[in-house]
């Protein structure tokens, strides 16, 4: 039974015996007029055949007079009691769409939220009693806010009844399906227990399913979706219910997103434990923003021929009170996730501007800036803000950005770039060779600088392959009379290897590890000592 049954039952059958008592007394009325329609005339008949032949008196007047009526009444009972039976039909198929628009979602004609739990309260019950267990799925289509963000709404409610559509094709035909959220739906549907490759044959179609590009004009849409399974065998005995199985592939299916997307997997109760942490996180970022516990680090940039300091890259550290000293990389992705790292980028961009404006004016800062915050059209602006807010010269900033920036939105981070340039900010692409770019694109937009990643440069002494990766990228910024950065150096020889090639400026922890901003003013002012006798510098 579907929900929109589960949901209607009760309803309609209240509803239908109220009708069939008015239709009841409505079809009594004309009865009883009929029947009075017959005995009134059978008192009169015979003085009517009477009177027309000639043979005797006309009937009484009276009841002539109440014969009469009577056909009228015959009359006005049988066309108001068709027109009531017409009025009783249209407001049971207006009652019937006015259900149908409750249960479902307008967009892709799935149950809504309410009604899928129904639904799946109705199946679980079915379950107490046999030997078939309920698989929930969970499906969130990934990068959702990103199409609507690039190619307007009208395209995504396209792409949301077209992954609609994917999912119908998938499912056998009495799976409960339901849109619960705005990218997110969700499909309930029984199965043996004992052959959960049936399940994972469904997920694997799904996933295969959604992933396939959609053409919009000359435009292809790439989408894929996280999946999450939960069986209701795993839920204990005293939370057998619907929320209880929707949490759990809730956890699934985030857990399938921070594994890389464009997956399914199964809850297992580890998971629980990781998205509790998860939660503290997130908790602890929102609040973290506020406290200022997120603070600059800053690592050298040298050149390598000269042993000059040019500049400092920032690098952004969580200084936790509940978990410590955190590196970018656990806190980063959390951080874009849940949109709250144009504002935590914001702070630490603010504090290491007003940090630098008390060194050397030959020194540059570089700051790292999330392909998300590339996705906002008025990022240029308040970057400059800040610029205006601290009073710090534009020309001593620079901003790296990565490749996978360019895949996202060409167009729009040409824009922004350039919006940045004519303001005298320098722009660099980080991590070159990583990602998706062309060299064609390093024309397109005006980078300044070319970073080599650290991946490349750390192996180039003992793998010949990031050794030519190397020289290329450095051979290429020479061509293009475009400076070169390497990231990642730790030895003297990688250090030597790279000084072969003019004009390329480096950092590693050869030069020191990261550090805060007050230990960078002791260390200016000392000479320069070295970076690994300083505790707090190495747990960074």
């Amino acid at each position: 039974m579907s929900a929109h049954g589960i949901n209607s039952m009760f309803w309609n059958t209240t509803q239908d015996n109220t009708r069939r008592q008015i239709d009841i007394v409505a079809l009594g009325i004309v009865t009883a007029s009929i029947l009075l329609f017959v005995a009134v005339g059978s008192a009169i008949g015979p003085s009517v055949v009477r009177s027309l032949s000639g043979g005797g008196p006309g009937p009484n007047a009276f009841l002539l007079n109440a014969f009469l009526l009577n056909i009228a009444i015959i009359i006005f009972g049988w066309s108001r009691y068709r027109e009531l039976c017409a009025e009783i039909a249209a407001r049971r198929q207006a009652e019937r769409e006015a259900l149908r628009m409750a249960s479902t979602d307008a967009m892709t004609g799935f149950l809504n939220r309410r009604s899928f739990d129904a639904g799946v309260a109705a199946l679980l019950a079915q379950t107490a009693a046999g030997n078939r267990s309920l698989a929930l799925v969970m499906i969130d289509l990934d990068n959702f806010k990103q199409v609507n963000d690039y190619n307007g709404h009208a395209v995504g409610d396209l792409l949301l009844r077209e992954c609609a559509r994917r999912m119908t094709a998938v499912f056998p035909a009495n799976a409960l399906i339901g849109r619960i959220g705005g990218d997110e739906f969700a499909a309930a549907l029984l199965f043996d227990p004992r052959r959960p490759g049936t399940m994972e044959r469904t997920a694997t179609a799904l996933v295969t399913a959604i992933a396939q590009p959609l053409q919009v004009g000359d435009v292809f849409i790439d989408t894929t979706a996280s999946v999450g399974l939960a069986r209701s065998d795993q839920l204990e005995a005293d939370h057998r219910d619907a929320a209880a199985l929707l949490d759990m592939a809730d956890v699934a299916m985030y857990h399938a997103k921070r594994q890389g997307r464009n997956a399914y997997a199964w809850f297992e109760p580890h998971m629980a434990d990781e998205m509790r942490f998860r939660s503290e996180l997130e908790q602890g970022i929102r609040e973290g923003i506020g406290r200022g516990e997120f603070v600059p680090f800053y690592e050298q940039q040298i050149d390598l021929m000269t042993g000059e300091l040019t500049g400092f890259e920032m690098l952004a550290r969580w200084d936790s009170p509940q978990f410590g000293l955190i590196a970018p990389d656990i806190f980063i992705p959390v951080a874009e996730e849940i949109g709250a790292i144009g504002d935590l980028s914001q702070s630490v961009i603010a504090q290491a501007l007003e940090d630098a404006r008390t060194w050397d004016s030959k020194l540059t800062l570089a700051v790292n800036i999330s392909p998300v915050q590339l996705r906002d059209p008025w990022f240029a602006q308040k970057l400059l803000h800040l610029l205006v807010d601290a009073n710090f010269p534009p020309q001593r900033l620079e901003i790296e950005i990565t490749e996978s920036c360019l895949h996202d939105n060409l167009a729009q981070v040409s824009a922004i770039v350039t919006s940045l340039k004519n303001q005298g900010v320098c722009v660099s692409l980080d991590d070159f060779g990583t990602g998706y770019s062309s060299i064609g694109q390093l024309r397109h937009i005006p980078f300044d600088r070319i970073k080599i990643d650290r991946s490349f440069v750390s192996r180039l002494i003992e793998d010949k392959d990031s050794a030519a990766i190397v020289r290329a990228i450095a051979v290429l910024g020479e061509g293009l009379d475009m400076p070169v950065t390497a990231e990642g150096i730790e030895t003297q020889d990688v250090l030597e290897h790279l000084r072969q090639f003019a004009g390329i400026t480096g950092q590693g922890y050869l030069y020191g590890r990261p550090r805060r901003a007050h230990e960078l003013s002791d260390w200016l002012e000392s000479g320069k000592p070295d970076a690994d006798e300083d505790p707090l510098a190495r747990r960074a």
